[in-house]
């Protein structure tokens, strides 16, 4: 702050310093300090102004000095105010981060209201994920919120660390250390080699870079999802590798299709209308959190699904932002602190392409 005072200081001083010198050059000079120091007697009226008394460089210089010490006073009464403007500055920013806070706290609570009482959570540097349970008349699941301090640990993990390679929620995991895993895009199952492989659709991003070459979508609803670096959830339907980097994607994959745009429900493809199955939703709300949903279904005793048409309701009356929904049927699964939280319809977890997951 000092060093904006001085370059001020300096910037209205350096004309009269200018004249200072200016004047100085007056009494290196032989011939002019001769003349001044002459004495010079004047003839003194009472209506004369002027003290003769001083010399003629006096004369020159008093002014100066006079408009230095006005210019003094000036440049300390702007320091003052600047200090004054400066504390007001402060105090505004301090008011306005406050108000922000506040804000973020309504909004919290907002949505933990929606959401009822977490039953379980995890807490560290790095994330915030708070459980909740999801049961009405039909259906169950379990609902993550999560809030990224450090977007670098949400992350989209091949299985077995590989493109092509097959892996439970769990395996997946405690391979990675991960704290939360929900399975995640969709994938086909072909032979290669006499070994069963995966081949993932549309296209997958890990760590900023397309882990095969672009795959123009084959289908107008196929959607790639995923966060930037910043832990923002991005997505949209890029027809070109130019529009996939235009959302500027860290991590993602594709499935269909997306449910919730910018709060408003989308208009769903007739083919996955009024259709009962498990669902693997992730999403987002307006203050960036994170939330990852797991329904089950197809088991009359416990859970028989829900269709994506109520389930955009449910994600309104949540109020979620965005939303997409990821490979569901026998490929729904999370796991959170150890253990597996859902029932996969199949009984069994199913070996998938990759995983969204958490390791902090």
């Amino acid at each position: 702050m000092m060093r904006r005072y001085y370059v001020f200081l300096i910037f209205l001083l350096a004309p009269i310093l200018a004249a200072v010198m200016l004047t100085k050059s007056y009494y290196d000079d032989p011939q002019l300090s001769d003349s001044i120091t002459k004495a010079y007697e004047y003839e003194i009226t009472d209506l004369d102004p002027i003290d003769y008394s001083l010399t003629g460089a006096e004369l020159r210089v008093k002014p100066l000095i006079e408009s230095l010490t006005y210019l003094e006073e000036t440049i300390q009464d702007y320091v003052k105010n600047f200090a004054m403007f400066e504390a007001a500055l402060k105090s505004s920013i301090s008011s306005s981060s406050q108000l922000r806070l506040l804000s973020d706290d309504i909004y919290e609570k907002r949505i933990t209201k929606a959401l009822g009482q977490p039953i379980d959570f995890y807490l560290s540097t790095k994330v915030e994920i708070k459980l909740f349970t999801l049961s009405e008349l039909d259906y169950r699941g379990y609902i993550a919120k999560v809030k990224l301090f450090n977007p670098y640990i949400f992350k989209l993990e091949l299985a077995q660390g590989k493109v092509g390679g097959l892996e439970t929620t769990t395996d997946a995991a405690e391979r990675t250390g991960a704290i939360l895993t929900i399975n995640g895009g969709g994938f086909d199952k072909v032979s290669k080699d006499g070994e069963t492989v995966s081949v993932m659709n549309g296209n997958t991003v890990v760590d900023g870079n397309l882990v095969n070459p672009f795959v123009v979508p084959d289908s107008e609803h196929l959607f790639f999802v995923g966060t930037d670096k910043y832990g923002n959830l991005i997505g949209g339907r890029p027809n070109s590798e130019k529009e996939l980097f235009a959302l500027n994607p860290y991590q993602g994959a594709s499935f269909l299709p997306i449910l919730i745009q910018n709060g408003e429900k989308t208009t769903l493809p007739i083919l996955w209308q009024n259709n009962k199955h498990p669902r693997t939703i992730i999403g987002d709300y307006s203050n960036n959190d994170l939330i990852l949903i797991v329904i089950d279904g197809r088991q009359s005793d416990w859970s028989n699904g829900i269709t994506l048409e109520r389930l955009q309701d449910k994600l309104i009356e949540l109020g979620v932002k965005n939303a997409y929904n990821l490979d569901g049927g026998g490929s729904t699964s999370m796991y959170f602190k150890g253990e597996v939280l859902n029932r996969p319809s199949d009984g069994f977890l199913r070996p998938v392409a990759n995983h969204f997951i958490i390791a902090p």
